[in-house]
């Protein structure tokens, strides 16, 4: 049996300059026909290259925004997400993330946003 072709090959980078750039390794995210699919953020300040100082909401908030920018560069925005991975060091630091994740998103928010709990995260 031959592999499926998808109908639309167009695959175009993401490049916003008002988020972090990503390594070379990586894009910020792909567009492909009506679909965007976004790589993670870190709650880093693009004009600074650091990680944001603060409390969890301070780089929640620099996180969503961010993917925010990434987004509106591929011609689409936070009203359009479907579905969010939210990766945290800290357990307990949930709720605070969830105030801030929930104050972005308007209604209807997305449909799915698994928790994950790491030792430590890449960057952060």
């Amino acid at each position: 049996m031959a592999d499926p072709k998808p109908t639309n090959t167009d695959r175009t980078p993401i490049l916003a300059k008002d988020a972090p750039q990503p390594p070379p390794f990586l894009s910020q995210a792909i567009r492909q026909g009506d679909f965007v699919f976004c790589s993670g953020q870190i709650g880093v300040d693009p004009k600074t290259g650091s990680i944001v100082e603060g409390s969890v909401q301070d780089r929640t908030s620099q996180i969503l925004n961010n993917l925010s920018a990434v987004l509106k560069e591929a011609g689409s925005g936070l009203a359009f997400v479907n579905k969010a991975n939210i990766y945290l060091v800290e357990p307990d630091d949930f709720p605070k993330v969830n105030e801030t994740y929930v104050s972005f998103f308007e209604d209807p928010k997305p449909v799915s946003k698994p928790r994950f709990f790491f030792l430590f995260l890449f960057g952060g």
